[in-house]
């Protein structure tokens, strides 16, 4: 084993009695104390799905780290499952927890000095908060995803929670017997893993194989099965490699790893979420990443994946025609992937391919060829304009016209609005505007499923437009624009808008515009008063004050002095 930064601590000196005897309190042996200490950031809980399934996988990564001869150390980190609080006041709290995820991880590694770390997460933040506490650290890491969840069936037909949401649209329209929708509500969620389709989960843990930090493979298998606790073991003793030879994560995590994981989000159809998240992780590491890379990126990467929510398929499909290394083989061979990044491994990605076939298996349609994509560009578009000058970012695939001019119906709250769409106010033509949800406006920027899965089942999501400043669950689809920045809260364009003027969505031009003129608009900000803090006191409170923009991330770290 090599040397280790804990190990000099604990080992050296008089002094460090009392340091070891703490240790010793807990069976280790004075043997130990030169081995390398190695924590296991363990996600698991019983609060949600996503993550009820973890214990397992953190029993077998803690008996390979302890085979390999090293010391396991397990910490707990929180979760917030989105899909539960989804609707509720707890949905501010789901980005915040990205955060304390990371806070999480940076003070166990930190405060007890560990030489490498393991962290295992299901829930959307858990990967881009156990992300960027691993990127803090720079100790020897690696991710673990939790798994995916299988697909839920009703009456033949493959189910994902958001399946759920869109059928209370459809219900409550006349469009769905009671017995469909409970039977949809009751077999939409089969067991443990994270949601099914390309949202946001899925999405992180399949952008973290590109960018070089969990194992090929690892991110499409299911939680329930055997090949997913023994991946968790196989990255423990990777991890164990990578403390070996200190190959640290900001050896691996670049701007051109950050470009592969992008090409894979693009290429897979994943969640909006992941613009907020990349924007995180590479501020974090350091690295000069901005909106604009994202519509680079767009425009050269197609759609080649036939995954819900705009597409067919769920993960689990994915996985059995070649998974992500089968996705990237293809992207690498195009010229749409970096083959020199450095992986965890110790081989660059291009190594790590070397046995993937060039295509899929044949009569298959969950990966298409490159040269006949679902869309010939990436799904995540960047829209400027007099309502967003810092950018919003717009889902534009499943749509038959990406551009819509409309009146603008306005709401200050996401239930005000959910309760106009359930009561049949809003009509064809219209352009939702949901507004003072952005990071410091709720405060947390809470994702809109309900609304836009209303939208869907009401029947109108070709025909509605919905502008917000907060976020989407990886979930959504429809004419749907968000992370509109500047925010309300601060002052944003989106806070002047008023009932009825003239908005146009356009995907294809990249804009998103008030057809109203700079005189007024100002007139108007020159009236406009700052809404008073919701919260002022405790964790949303802390967020409120120091969110970045969701232009930068939201991030509570980017400090200007």
């Amino acid at each position: 084993m090599a040397s280790n930064r804990r190990s000099k601590n604990i080992t050296e000196g008089v002094a460090r009695a009392p340091n070891r005897s703490m240790y010793y309190g807990m069976g280790y042996k004075p043997s130990d104390m030169s081995r390398p200490f190695v924590g296991i950031a363990n996600g698991h809980s019983t609060i949600t799905p996503c993550n009820s399934g973890l214990q397992a996988l953190t029993d077998a990564a803690e008996a390979a780290i302890r085979a390999s001869g090293a010391n396991p150390e397990v910490f707990g980190v929180p979760t917030i499952s989105d899909g539960m609080s989804m609707g509720t006041e707890g949905m501010k709290y789901s980005l915040v927890s990205r955060e304390v995820i990371a806070d999480c991880v940076e003070t166990s590694v930190q405060g007890q000095w560990m030489d490498g770390v393991l962290v295992i997460g299901g829930c959307d933040k858990n990967m881009p908060g156990g992300m960027m506490g691993i990127l803090r650290c720079n100790v020897p890491a690696i991710y673990v995803y939790g798994g995916t969840i299988k697909p839920g069936v009703w009456k033949g037909k493959d189910l994902t929670l958001v399946s759920v949401f869109e059928a209370v649209g459809q219900f409550s329209c006349g469009q769905m017997s009671q017995e469909d929708f409970d039977g949809i509500e009751r077999n939409a969620v089969p067991g443990t893993g994270s949601c099914g389709g390309m949202f946001t989960a899925n999405t992180m843990s399949s952008s973290f194989e590109a960018l070089g930090m969990s194992l090929l493979g690892s991110s499409t298998m299911a939680n329930p099965d055997a090949e997913k606790a023994e991946s968790a073991a196989e990255s423990a003793r990777v991890l164990m490699r990578a403390v070996d030879n200190d190959l640290k994560p900001l050896d691996i995590v670049t701007r051109k790893s950050i470009e592969n994981a992008v090409a894979v989000i693009m290429a897979t159809g994943g969640s909006t979420n992941a613009v907020l998240h990349y924007l995180a992780i590479a501020h974090t590491a350091g690295i000069e990443w901005t909106i604009d890379d994202f519509e680079r990126m767009r425009k050269k990467v197609p759609v080649i994946c036939n995954l819900k929510p705009s597409g067919e398929y769920v993960a689990v499909d994915l996985h059995r025609v070649g998974g992500i290394p089968q996705v990237m083989k293809i992207l690498l061979n195009a010229g749409l992937m970096h083959g020199d990044c450095m992986t965890i491994t110790g081989k660059t990605l291009a190594e790590e391919l070397e046995g993937v076939p060039d295509q899929p298996p044949a009569g298959q349609d969950v990966i298409l060829p490159i040269d006949r994509p679902l869309y010939a560009q990436g799904h995540l578009a960047v829209l400027k304009g007099n309502l967003s000058p810092e950018g919003s970012v717009a889902k534009i695939t499943g749509l038959k016209n990406p551009a819509i001019t409309g009146p603008a119906r306005v709401f200050d709250d996401e239930q005000s609005a959910l309760a106009a769409i359930m009561a049949g106010k809003i009509k064809a033509g219209d352009v939702i505007v949901l507004r003072y949800l952005g990071p410091r406006g709720a405060p947390g920027m809470p994702e809109m499923l309900a609304p836009t899965s209303a939208i869907i089942g009401a029947g109108l999501g070709e025909s509605v437009g919905l502008i917000t400043d907060g976020r989407f669950s990886g979930g959504t689809w429809g004419m749907v624009v968000g992370h509109v920045a500047p925010e309300a809260a601060v002052g944003g364009p989106i806070a002047l808008v008023n009932e009825g003027d003239t908005i146009t969505i356009d995907a294809r031009e990249l804009v998103l515009r008030v057809d109203v003129d700079d005189a007024e608009l100002a007139k108007r900000r020159a009236a406009w008063k700052a809404p008073k803090p919701r919260y002022t006191r405790g964790v949303l409170a802390k967020f409120r004050r120091l969110s970045s923009s969701a232009s930068r991330g939201a991030v509570l770290d980017a400090f200007e002095d």
